[in-house]
């Protein structure tokens, strides 16, 4: 299967994620790769975080905690650098070991965790990876 990286807004990341009260399974796994600034800034509801330094190590792992979302959504503070170099590791890892995996697409989100903060979008500051709070 071929994966390309596209992008996503913060506005139809929050419109496409599944509320808790439709019960129906969240396809999306949001995964923030920032480094110390989650702990002290906050994170997106529900997000996974798995740090950018490291991260390749981490691959299997991430797989593992994300089986049965066929998405993923990358970011950091900016999704300038990080977020998207995440996302490519993803896929090259995908590519390379031929694994499939389930995961369909890989995103990263448009000016990152500061632009979807900034749009007034859900911020959870618990300590729990994953996040079990659910998006507003």
């Amino acid at each position: 299967m071929s994966r390309t990286i596209s992008y996503i807004t913060s506005s139809q990341l929050h419109s496409t994620t599944p509320k808790p009260q439709l019960h129906r399974p969240n396809s999306i796994a949001i995964v923030d790769v920032r480094d110390e600034e989650r702990s002290y800034d906050g994170h997106i509801a529900g997000s996974f975080h798995f740090a950018s330094e490291g991260f390749v190590e981490r691959i299997p792992n991430l797989i593992q905690m994300v089986k049965g979302r066929d998405t993923l959504v990358f970011h950091c503070a900016l999704s300038q650098v990080r977020g998207p170099r995440c996302a490519r590791r993803l896929l090259d890892y995908l590519t390379e070991t031929k694994e499939e995996a389930g995961i369909k697409n890989i995103m990263v989100l448009e000016s990152g965790f500061n632009g979807w903060e900034g749009s007034g979008k859900p911020v959870c500051r618990c300590t729990n990876n994953p996040c079990k709070a659910e998006l507003a």
